[in-house]
Protein backbone atom coordinates (compact mmCIF):
# COMPACT_ATOMS: atom_id res chain seq x y z
CA UNK A 1 0.00 0.00 0.00
CA UNK A 2 1.70 3.63 -1.10
CA UNK A 3 1.69 6.60 1.45
CA UNK A 4 -1.33 8.12 -0.03
CA UNK A 5 -3.79 5.12 0.10
CA UNK A 6 -2.90 5.23 3.56
CA UNK A 7 -3.25 8.50 3.95
CA UNK A 8 -7.13 8.16 2.29
CA UNK A 9 -7.45 5.25 4.14
CA UNK A 10 -6.59 6.82 7.77
CA UNK A 11 -8.49 9.87 6.88
CA UNK A 12 -11.68 7.67 6.17
CA UNK A 13 -11.06 5.71 9.67
CA UNK A 14 -10.95 9.54 11.38
CA UNK A 15 -14.24 10.24 9.48
CA UNK A 16 -16.15 7.47 10.68
CA UNK A 17 -14.54 7.78 13.96
CA UNK A 18 -16.25 11.85 13.78
CA UNK A 19 -19.55 10.87 12.79
CA UNK A 20 -19.56 8.06 15.73
CA UNK A 21 -22.13 8.67 18.63
CA UNK A 22 -22.68 7.59 22.00
CA UNK A 23 -25.78 8.11 23.30
CA UNK A 24 -26.37 7.55 27.50
CA UNK A 25 -28.49 5.02 28.97
CA UNK A 26 -30.17 5.62 32.32
CA UNK A 27 -31.99 2.69 34.52
CA UNK A 28 -32.36 1.90 38.13
CA UNK A 29 -31.92 -1.93 38.11
CA UNK A 30 -29.11 -3.98 38.38
CA UNK A 31 -26.76 -5.46 35.90
CA UNK A 32 -28.80 -9.02 37.56
CA UNK A 33 -31.97 -8.04 35.75
CA UNK A 34 -33.86 -9.19 32.78
CA UNK A 35 -34.13 -5.05 31.88
CA UNK A 36 -30.45 -4.36 31.83
CA UNK A 37 -29.74 -7.25 29.58
CA UNK A 38 -32.23 -6.29 27.65
CA UNK A 39 -30.70 -2.80 27.67
CA UNK A 40 -27.26 -4.16 26.50
CA UNK A 41 -28.68 -6.33 24.00
CA UNK A 42 -30.25 -2.76 22.81
CA UNK A 43 -27.00 -1.78 22.93
CA UNK A 44 -25.32 -4.31 21.24
CA UNK A 45 -27.32 -4.22 18.35
CA UNK A 46 -27.52 -0.46 17.84
CA UNK A 47 -23.75 -1.06 17.43
CA UNK A 48 -24.40 -3.68 14.63
CA UNK A 49 -26.85 -2.21 13.31
CA UNK A 50 -25.31 0.90 12.62
CA UNK A 51 -22.29 -0.29 11.59
CA UNK A 52 -20.19 1.69 14.83
CA UNK A 53 -21.98 4.80 14.23
CA UNK A 54 -24.58 5.19 17.05
CA UNK A 55 -23.42 2.98 20.71
CA UNK A 56 -24.70 3.21 23.87
CA UNK A 57 -23.10 3.52 27.69
CA UNK A 58 -25.48 2.13 30.28
CA UNK A 59 -25.97 3.69 33.41
CA UNK A 60 -27.35 0.59 35.64
CA UNK A 61 -28.02 0.86 39.00
CA UNK A 62 -29.26 4.44 39.93
CA UNK A 63 -26.27 5.94 39.46
CA UNK A 64 -27.71 8.79 37.91
CA UNK A 65 -30.08 9.40 40.03
CA UNK A 66 -33.24 8.03 40.79
CA UNK A 67 -36.00 7.89 37.53
CA UNK A 68 -37.72 11.06 37.73
CA UNK A 69 -34.08 12.47 37.92
CA UNK A 70 -33.28 10.61 35.01
CA UNK A 71 -36.80 11.60 33.33
CA UNK A 72 -35.63 15.22 33.87
CA UNK A 73 -32.12 14.95 32.76
CA UNK A 74 -33.87 13.57 29.49
CA UNK A 75 -35.80 16.31 28.99
CA UNK A 76 -32.96 18.61 29.08
CA UNK A 77 -30.30 16.91 26.76
CA UNK A 78 -28.20 15.75 29.49
CA UNK A 79 -29.02 12.06 29.22
CA UNK A 80 -30.23 10.60 26.15
CA UNK A 81 -32.57 7.45 26.84
CA UNK A 82 -33.96 6.10 30.52
CA UNK A 83 -35.92 3.02 31.42
CA UNK A 84 -38.69 3.18 34.17
CA UNK A 85 -41.86 1.79 34.92
CA UNK A 86 -44.36 2.77 32.49
CA UNK A 87 -47.25 3.57 35.07
CA UNK A 88 -44.89 5.33 37.39
CA UNK A 89 -44.66 8.01 34.67
CA UNK A 90 -48.25 9.38 36.29
CA UNK A 91 -46.60 11.22 38.09
CA UNK A 92 -46.37 13.98 35.34
CA UNK A 93 -49.21 12.24 33.21
CA UNK A 94 -51.72 11.42 35.34
CA UNK A 95 -53.93 9.45 32.93
CA UNK A 96 -51.12 6.32 33.38
CA UNK A 97 -53.08 5.33 36.63
CA UNK A 98 -55.59 3.96 34.65
CA UNK A 99 -53.16 1.20 33.15
CA UNK A 100 -51.76 0.77 36.76
CA UNK A 101 -54.81 0.27 38.25
CA UNK A 102 -55.01 -3.66 39.27
CA UNK A 103 -57.16 -5.91 36.97
CA UNK A 104 -57.44 -3.25 33.90
CA UNK A 105 -54.64 -5.08 32.00
CA UNK A 106 -55.29 -8.99 31.99
CA UNK A 107 -51.83 -10.30 30.70
CA UNK A 108 -48.64 -8.52 28.79
CA UNK A 109 -49.82 -9.46 25.43
CA UNK A 110 -52.74 -7.32 26.10
CA UNK A 111 -50.82 -4.53 27.73
CA UNK A 112 -48.79 -4.30 24.25
CA UNK A 113 -52.23 -4.26 22.16
CA UNK A 114 -52.89 -1.22 24.38
CA UNK A 115 -49.82 1.06 23.87
CA UNK A 116 -50.02 0.14 20.36
CA UNK A 117 -53.52 1.21 19.99
CA UNK A 118 -55.91 4.62 20.46
CA UNK A 119 -55.05 4.97 24.23
CA UNK A 120 -51.47 4.41 24.11
CA UNK A 121 -51.16 6.20 21.23
CA UNK A 122 -52.60 8.54 22.62
CA UNK A 123 -50.62 8.51 25.81
CA UNK A 124 -47.31 8.88 23.61
CA UNK A 125 -48.60 12.04 22.41
CA UNK A 126 -48.81 13.00 26.05
CA UNK A 127 -45.21 12.51 26.49
CA UNK A 128 -43.82 13.69 23.78
CA UNK A 129 -45.56 17.40 25.50
CA UNK A 130 -43.57 16.42 27.99
CA UNK A 131 -40.31 16.34 26.21
CA UNK A 132 -40.09 12.40 25.89
CA UNK A 133 -40.04 10.19 23.01
CA UNK A 134 -41.29 6.86 23.77
CA UNK A 135 -39.28 4.22 22.07
CA UNK A 136 -40.98 0.92 23.58
CA UNK A 137 -43.12 -0.85 26.10
CA UNK A 138 -41.19 -4.24 27.51
CA UNK A 139 -42.84 -6.15 30.22
CA UNK A 140 -41.46 -6.12 33.91
CA UNK A 141 -43.47 -9.07 35.43
CA UNK A 142 -46.80 -9.89 36.58
CA UNK A 143 -47.20 -9.55 39.94
CA UNK A 144 -48.29 -12.00 42.63
CA UNK A 145 -48.93 -12.31 46.21
CA UNK A 146 -47.15 -14.01 49.09
CA UNK A 147 -48.24 -14.65 52.48
CA UNK A 148 -47.35 -17.07 56.04
CA UNK A 149 -50.68 -18.84 55.18
CA UNK A 150 -52.63 -20.23 51.95
CA UNK A 151 -54.45 -17.83 50.27
CA UNK A 152 -57.17 -20.01 48.49
CA UNK A 153 -60.02 -16.91 48.06
CA UNK A 154 -60.37 -13.07 48.98
CA UNK A 155 -61.58 -13.97 52.22
CA UNK A 156 -57.99 -15.80 53.49
CA UNK A 157 -56.75 -11.80 52.47
CA UNK A 158 -58.65 -10.06 55.15
CA UNK A 159 -56.66 -9.01 58.35
CA UNK A 160 -53.36 -9.25 56.40
CA UNK A 161 -50.76 -6.94 56.74
CA UNK A 162 -49.60 -6.31 53.11
CA UNK A 163 -46.54 -4.60 52.42
CA UNK A 164 -46.85 -2.32 49.38
CA UNK A 165 -44.59 0.14 47.78
CA UNK A 166 -45.88 3.80 48.29
CA UNK A 167 -47.65 3.61 44.78
CA UNK A 168 -51.35 4.48 45.29
CA UNK A 169 -52.82 1.78 42.53
CA UNK A 170 -50.92 -1.20 44.46
CA UNK A 171 -51.91 0.44 48.13
CA UNK A 172 -55.58 0.34 46.91
CA UNK A 173 -55.51 -3.54 45.81
CA UNK A 174 -54.36 -4.22 49.35
CA UNK A 175 -57.22 -1.92 50.83
CA UNK A 176 -59.48 -3.20 48.50
CA UNK A 177 -59.26 -7.12 49.21
CA UNK A 178 -59.27 -6.62 52.87
CA UNK A 179 -55.59 -6.45 53.38
CA UNK A 180 -53.87 -3.16 55.70
CA UNK A 181 -51.60 -1.77 53.61
CA UNK A 182 -48.17 -1.83 55.15
CA UNK A 183 -45.43 1.10 54.03
CA UNK A 184 -41.93 -0.92 54.18
CA UNK A 185 -38.88 0.10 52.13
CA UNK A 186 -38.26 -2.31 49.29
CA UNK A 187 -34.43 -3.29 51.31
CA UNK A 188 -36.01 -4.03 54.26
CA UNK A 189 -39.11 -6.22 52.63
CA UNK A 190 -37.33 -9.27 54.00
CA UNK A 191 -36.56 -8.45 57.65
CA UNK A 192 -39.80 -7.39 57.70
CA UNK A 193 -41.10 -10.89 56.61
CA UNK A 194 -39.02 -12.61 58.76
CA UNK A 195 -39.61 -11.07 62.15
CA UNK A 196 -43.88 -10.76 61.57
CA UNK A 197 -43.84 -6.87 61.26
CA UNK A 198 -45.62 -7.33 58.05
CA UNK A 199 -47.30 -10.89 57.08
CA UNK A 200 -47.24 -10.43 53.38
CA UNK A 201 -46.09 -8.92 50.40
CA UNK A 202 -46.72 -8.13 46.63
CA UNK A 203 -44.20 -8.73 43.63
CA UNK A 204 -43.64 -10.85 40.13
CA UNK A 205 -41.98 -13.81 40.66
CA UNK A 206 -38.78 -12.89 39.60
CA UNK A 207 -38.15 -10.50 42.34
CA UNK A 208 -39.33 -12.86 45.06
CA UNK A 209 -37.21 -15.06 43.66
CA UNK A 210 -33.83 -12.77 43.50
CA UNK A 211 -34.71 -11.41 46.85
CA UNK A 212 -35.39 -15.02 48.16
CA UNK A 213 -38.48 -14.09 50.32
CA UNK A 214 -39.45 -17.59 49.71
CA UNK A 215 -37.49 -18.61 52.64
CA UNK A 216 -39.49 -16.01 55.01
CA UNK A 217 -43.17 -16.72 52.96
CA UNK A 218 -44.52 -20.10 52.78
CA UNK A 219 -47.19 -19.58 50.34
CA UNK A 220 -47.47 -17.96 46.82
CA UNK A 221 -50.78 -16.74 45.63
CA UNK A 222 -51.37 -16.21 41.68
CA UNK A 223 -53.11 -12.89 42.17
CA UNK A 224 -52.37 -11.54 39.11
CA UNK A 225 -53.45 -8.09 40.32
CA UNK A 226 -51.09 -5.80 38.18
CA UNK A 227 -49.33 -6.62 34.84
CA UNK A 228 -46.02 -4.29 34.80
CA UNK A 229 -43.79 -2.57 32.22
CA UNK A 230 -40.99 -0.62 31.63
CA UNK A 231 -40.83 2.24 29.50
CA UNK A 232 -37.81 2.85 27.73
CA UNK A 233 -37.90 6.99 26.92
CA UNK A 234 -35.64 8.85 24.60
CA UNK A 235 -35.21 12.66 25.24
CA UNK A 236 -36.75 14.93 22.45
CA UNK A 237 -33.66 16.90 22.27
CA UNK A 238 -32.10 13.86 21.45
CA UNK A 239 -34.38 12.03 19.26
CA UNK A 240 -35.08 15.32 16.91
CA UNK A 241 -31.23 15.27 16.44
CA UNK A 242 -31.38 12.18 15.07
CA UNK A 243 -31.69 11.58 11.04
CA UNK A 244 -34.40 9.31 9.80
CA UNK A 245 -31.51 6.25 9.46
CA UNK A 246 -30.55 7.07 12.80
CA UNK A 247 -34.18 6.62 13.96
CA UNK A 248 -34.60 3.66 11.76
CA UNK A 249 -31.21 1.85 13.79
CA UNK A 250 -32.44 2.60 16.65
CA UNK A 251 -35.85 1.68 16.53
CA UNK A 252 -34.83 -2.11 14.87
CA UNK A 253 -32.21 -2.25 17.76
CA UNK A 254 -35.14 -1.37 20.85
CA UNK A 255 -37.56 -3.95 19.10
CA UNK A 256 -34.07 -6.54 19.92
CA UNK A 257 -33.28 -5.52 23.51
CA UNK A 258 -37.35 -5.59 24.64
CA UNK A 259 -37.47 -9.13 23.06
CA UNK A 260 -34.73 -10.44 24.77
CA UNK A 261 -36.05 -9.07 28.22
CA UNK A 262 -39.49 -10.44 27.46
CA UNK A 263 -37.86 -13.82 27.04
CA UNK A 264 -36.22 -13.87 30.24
CA UNK A 265 -38.69 -12.62 32.43
CA UNK A 266 -41.68 -15.11 31.01
CA UNK A 267 -39.28 -18.06 30.70
CA UNK A 268 -38.18 -17.09 34.02
CA UNK A 269 -42.19 -16.71 35.44
CA UNK A 270 -43.09 -20.23 34.06
CA UNK A 271 -40.41 -22.04 35.67
CA UNK A 272 -40.60 -20.18 38.96
CA UNK A 273 -43.80 -21.53 39.41
CA UNK A 274 -42.72 -25.34 39.74
CA UNK A 275 -39.15 -24.21 41.32
CA UNK A 276 -41.51 -22.40 44.63
CA UNK A 277 -43.40 -26.11 44.40
CA UNK A 278 -40.16 -27.94 45.07
CA UNK A 279 -39.03 -25.34 47.86
CA UNK A 280 -41.60 -26.61 49.66
CA UNK A 281 -44.42 -23.08 49.04
CA UNK A 282 -47.72 -23.66 49.12
CA UNK A 283 -48.58 -22.49 45.26
CA UNK A 284 -52.37 -21.44 45.39
CA UNK A 285 -54.84 -20.12 42.38
CA UNK A 286 -57.77 -17.89 43.73
CA UNK A 287 -60.98 -17.24 42.13
CA UNK A 288 -60.11 -13.95 40.84
CA UNK A 289 -63.38 -12.46 39.81
CA UNK A 290 -64.17 -11.82 43.53
CA UNK A 291 -60.31 -9.69 43.67
CA UNK A 292 -61.67 -7.98 40.48
CA UNK A 293 -64.91 -7.09 41.77
CA UNK A 294 -63.59 -5.38 44.82
CA UNK A 295 -61.59 -2.35 42.90
CA UNK A 296 -64.85 -1.10 41.67
CA UNK A 297 -64.33 1.86 44.14
CA UNK A 298 -61.44 2.40 43.13
CA UNK A 299 -62.23 2.30 39.82
CA UNK A 300 -65.06 4.92 40.48
CA UNK A 301 -62.39 7.20 42.20
CA UNK A 302 -60.67 7.27 38.94
CA UNK A 303 -63.72 8.07 36.63
CA UNK A 304 -64.35 10.94 39.36
CA UNK A 305 -61.11 12.66 37.97
CA UNK A 306 -60.85 11.63 34.42
CA UNK A 307 -64.49 11.10 33.16
CA UNK A 308 -67.08 8.14 33.17
CA UNK A 309 -65.82 5.42 30.74
CA UNK A 310 -62.12 6.44 31.30
CA UNK A 311 -61.40 2.97 32.47
CA UNK A 312 -62.89 1.24 29.52
CA UNK A 313 -61.44 3.81 26.80
CA UNK A 314 -57.89 1.96 28.30
CA UNK A 315 -58.78 -1.27 26.44
CA UNK A 316 -61.11 -0.11 24.04
CA UNK A 317 -59.69 -0.98 19.96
Amino acid sequence: MNKFVMAGAAFLGLAAAADARELTLGLQDNEATPVYKGAEEFANKLAEVSGGELSINLFPSATLGDFKAMVQQAQAGELDIVITGYPDMSYTIPELKLIGAPYVVSDYAQLKEIVAGPWGQGMAGKFEEKGIHVLDVWYYGTRQTTANKPINSIEDMKGLRLRTPNVPFLIAYAEAVGATPAPVAFPEVYLALQTNQVDAQENPLTTIDAQKFYEVQSSVAMTNHFVASSAVLVGKPTWDGLSDQEKEWVATAVAAGGDLNDELLQTGEAELVAEFEGKGLTVTHPDLEPFKAAMQSYYDELEQEFGEGSIAAVTAK
